[in-house]
This record gives structure tokens, C-alpha cells and sequence, in this order.
């Protein structure tokens, strides 16, 4: 569970890679989980699914990709389908390819598709973090991480390098987490989901993970990143780990004031570091 990867020690950035598996793609999810993405999309599909023109060939590209792990498009949609087709995003210029919001909607992990520049081209994330994938449309990796105090300065050169070499099929994985103040999956943006507060409680924090994998695409050379989310209560976490409580005390301890502002963090960060004990 997410809790596992928390070590004891000062906070830091940590790019955490680790060897992983084409199962991060191929497990299938709950079908309650593949309902409430299909409702998302069916709603509001240009806040949660999006593509620059020319990036055609990579989702084709992920689109076989997944029928390769098992959890390919079982019917091609039909052309004239608006709830298939991402027909307009953030703005007019940004027409997707047909097959984006129909796999999106059958397929557990959110993704994202960086081109060999490492700039963002397409996806589908309904369950950000409090972000919003159309934002981040046509942006290199360095700017989609700029909003992070600190984050480029300590680890974007290896950042960078580490995407550059990433040969093709190879899956690697990490963990990212965050604290929020509710159990739901999707904190898009525009949502304005409650944001934690110094009355945060063990039982009413949410201990957010971000399992990520990456592996780069061998015919286009897009880099398929994806997402899934977990969240428990700090509550649940300390049961399943001993060691978790003192972990996450020590990590808000030693977090700079612009990382916890960033995460949401200094209005909370006292109250939960007293009641972790």
C-alpha cells in the first residue's frame, strides 16, 4: 500500500524510480473506478481529455499499445460520435484524435503523452491532483514542473536526462503523495474541492499517492506517462505501518515553507505533526 515507500528522513525531492512492469498497464480496475471515469468524460470530456494537432500518430500509438496489454479499444467509435471524439478542448485550434476519450474511458490509469522534445501532447487524467491536464497542453516538462518551489532546481537536469534515455518498452515506476481533505479521486481544478485547515484530523486528512510509470513508445518515441491514484486516511495508514506516523511527522517537519504552501500544508502541517505524535 502507498505508506511503503515513505522512508524516515528530512524531506527531499526524490526522483524514487524503481524497475517496473507492463502489469501497471494491464490491471484492470474496480468497475465502479472505470464507471465514475466514463461519467466524467461523458460530461465534461474537455476538461479531462486533450490533444495538440500532430499527436495523432502516438495516441494510435497508446491506443495499440494497450490492445498489446490486454486492455485495447474493443470497437472502433463511430466518426461521427461527439462523446468519442475530443472535437474541442481549451480552445479551437486543439482537435483530438478519435480513439482518445474511448480508450481513456476503458482504460484504469490516467496517461499522459510527452513527445521526444518531452513537451506535452495528449492524454486523459480524470483524476488529477488539483491540476488540469488542457493546461498543460504544448508545455515542456520543465514548465509543467515549474509551479513546484525548488523541484527544477534540484532535479531537472536528471529529470531531463533520465526521459532522454528511457528506452523503448521499458516500464519504470515511482511514487508522489500529497494530504488532502477529502477521500474523492477527482480533485481537478475546477472541482473546488475543500482544501485542508488547522482543524485537519487523522481520521479527516487523506494520505494522496500518485503510483506513476513511465515508458517510452517505440515507433513515435512518446513517452506514455501514467497515474493511478490511491488515498487513505492518515488514520488507516498509521494502522497498516508502524513506522508511517513518524515517517510523515519527520517529512512535515523538515518541509520548506514554499513546499508545504505549494501542497497546501502550513495551515495544517502543526496540528497533524502533533496529533502523529
Amino acid at each position: 500500500m502507498p505508506s511503503h515507500f515513505l522512508k524516515p528522513g528530512d524531506f527531499r525531492f526524490d526522483m524514487g524510480l524503481r524497475r517496473g512492469s507492463l502489469d501497471y498497464f494491464r490491471t484492470a480496475g474496480p468497475a465502479s473506478l472505470l464507471a465514475e471515469r466514463q461519467g466524467q468524460l461523458q460530461a465534461s470530456p474537455d476538461n479531462y481529455a486533450a490533444a495538440l494537432p500532430g499527436s495523432e500518430p502516438m495516441v494510435q500509438e497508446t491506443v495499440e499499445f494497450a490492445d498489446q496489454v490486454g486492455r485495447g479499444v474493443p470497437t472502433a467509435p463511430s466518426s461521427h460520435d461527439a462523446r468519442l471524439r475530443l472535437s474541442n478542448t481549451v480552445n479551437d485550434q486543439q482537435h483530438g484524435p478519435p480513439y482518445l476519450i474511448h480508450l481513456g474511458s476503458i482504460w484504469e490509469p490516467d496517461f499522459v503523452l510527452l513527445d521526444e522534445a518531452l513537451r506535452v501532447q495528449a492524454g486523459c487524467v480524470c483524476f488529477p491532483s488539483f491540476w488540469s491536464l488542457p493546461e498543460k497542453l504544448g508545455k515542456p516538462i520543465d514548465l509543467v514542473h515549474a509551479p513546484v518551489p525548488g523541484l527544477n532546481e534540484e532535479l531537472g537536469a536528471k529529470i531531463r536526462t533520465f526521459l532522454n534515455r528511457l528506452k523503448p518498452n521499458e516500464v519504470w515506476e515511482r511514487w508522489n503523495w500529497g494530504l488532502a481533505a477529502t477521500r474523492e479521486l477527482n480533485c481537478h481544478s475546477f472541482m473546488q474541492r475543500p482544501r485542508l485547515s488547522g482543524t485537519a484530523t487523522l481520521d479527516g486528512t487523506w494520505f494522496r499517492v500518485e503510483h506513476q510509470a513511465l515508458v517510452r513508445l517505440p515507433n513515435t518515441g512518446a513517452i506514455l506517462f501514467g497515474i493511478r491514484v490511491i488515498v487513505r486516511t492518515l488514520r488507516e495508514e498509521m494502522q497498516a505501518s508502524p513506522e508511517f506516523a513518524s515517517a510523515l511527522r519527520q517529512q512535515l517537519q523538515t518541509m520548506p515553507e514554499s513546499i508545504a504552501d505549494y501542497k497546501g500544508l502550513s495551515a495544517c502541517r502543526g496540528s497533524l505533526m502533533a496529533q502523529l505524535g
